[in-house]
């Protein structure tokens, strides 16, 4: 009982920490999507998806070695190549649930409001990182780092 709960705390604390490194993770993402939308013009469409995808990758680089060193605290040194292939992996599908997510509120929603462009953008791509955030951590915490302890 008492261990279950002591890991119950950790998960939460732990969580807590991925979703600080989120919050930046989407503050790289936003910068670069308003970047490249505001330098191209593209603010729907794939032109829109394939920015939304780029700046999410951007993200996911520094989240890899933020949950690696601080959320999951993985200081293991073998099997780096493989464990950022998992991480890769777990990204990807969270790269096509948060765009997807994105264009549709975009494109989609976006029919309905009348929100100024850059506005959707942003709507948008704060739709995608909730979407995926919840399939990040499970996928990060029991497949990629599940060797790892608090």
């Amino acid at each position: 009982m008492i261990k279950s709960s002591i890991m119950k705390a950790s998960t939460v604390y732990q969580f807590a920490r991925f979703a600080l490194v989120g919050v930046l993770n989407t503050g790289i993402d936003f910068l670069v999507l308003n970047v490249e939308t505001l330098l191209s013009g593209l603010t729907t469409g794939p032109h829109y998806a394939a920015q939304k995808a780029f700046s999410y990758f951007c993200g996911v680089v520094f989240s890899y070695y933020a949950n690696k060193r601080w959320t999951f605290r993985d200081s293991s040194r073998e099997g780096q190549a493989w464990k950022f292939a998992q991480f890769i992996v777990v990204s990807l599908v969270g790269m096509a649930v948060n765009v997807a997510a994105a264009s549709f509120t975009v494109s989609i929603a976006g029919r309905y409001l009348t929100l100024p462009p850059q506005v959707m953008v942003n709507a948008g791509a704060l739709a995608g990182t909730a979407a995926a955030l919840l399939w990040n951590f499970i996928g990060y915490k029991l497949w990629v780092f599940r060797s790892s302890v608090d």
